[in-house]
């Protein structure tokens, strides 16, 4: 069923007294129909916005989101519950003391008895590679495995599709590899926006963001066509 966004906008209303609104994006029309889909797009391009559109953590000015089949904005608490979403920084969705304490409660959604939830959230922390680490503090865990408990936490419940916003950013090189090599194995319909090329060309579409607006849409080789654009600019756009 995939993903479609049409004729999506987004502003926001102005601020200190400012009548005017600032538009984030400008009529975008998306199908995200592939298993691993990534955003690129500079700083303050929109590709975040993009992302916070597919599971209701923004809602469209005009225009429609769909996800699965879901109308995201008529069905926001189906679209949380088909959406997952991982932060760039993951000490913005570790809510509880410990990486275990932190997956228990995600598991409420799915799991009433206390005991079976503890069972399976060790069992997911130690698939993870968090055996030893899940009784620890989160802030005493590395960004990689705060990364991990993090999407640990997220896939607790299922998810149909996982969205994340720039996974790799906070991580060295040895954590990075391992959370792309968690990613690799996952079944589920993964669209990610990051900054890391080479992240971006394992996805098999391509999205670019620039100025607001679909800039770009295609397969991995857009990844190097958009390296160029970073570099020389944006034909027909940074020209004008």
């Amino acid at each position: 069923m995939g993903i479609h966004l049409d004729q999506v906008d987004v502003r926001l209303p102005g601020v200190d007294g400012q009548l005017q609104e600032t538009t984030i994006l400008e009529d975008i029309t998306l199908e995200l129909t592939q298993a691993r889909t990534a955003i690129l797009g500079l700083n303050g391009s929109g590709k975040s916005t993009v992302l916070r559109l597919l599971n209701g953590l923004m809602t469209p000015s005009d225009g429609s989101v769909t996800v699965h089949g879901i109308d995201v904005v008529q069905q926001r608490k189906a679209a949380r519950r088909t959406v997952g979403f991982v932060f760039t920084d993951p000490l913005a969705q570790l809510l509880m003391p410990t990486a275990l304490e932190d997956v228990e409660l995600s598991l409420r959604e799915v799991e009433a008895d206390a005991t079976q939830r503890r069972e399976l959230a060790q069992d997911l922390l130690a698939a993870a590679g968090l055996a030893d680490r899940m009784h620890h503090s989160v802030y005493d865990l590395s960004g990689g495995q705060r990364q991990l408990a993090a999407l640990t936490a997220v896939l607790a419940v299922e998810p149909s599709v996982l969205v994340l916003d720039e996974p790799t950013t906070l991580l060295d090189l040895r954590n990075r590899a391992r959370l792309m090599e968690r990613l690799a194995g996952l079944p589920q319909q993964l669209v990610y926006a990051t900054h890391d090329l080479e992240l971006a060309a394992t996805a098999q579409q391509v999205v670019v963001i620039h100025d607001g607006q679909v800039f770009a849409c295609g397969g991995p080789e857009l990844v190097a066509d958009y390296h160029q654009w970073c570099v020389d600019g944006f034909p027909g756009w940074d020209q004008l």
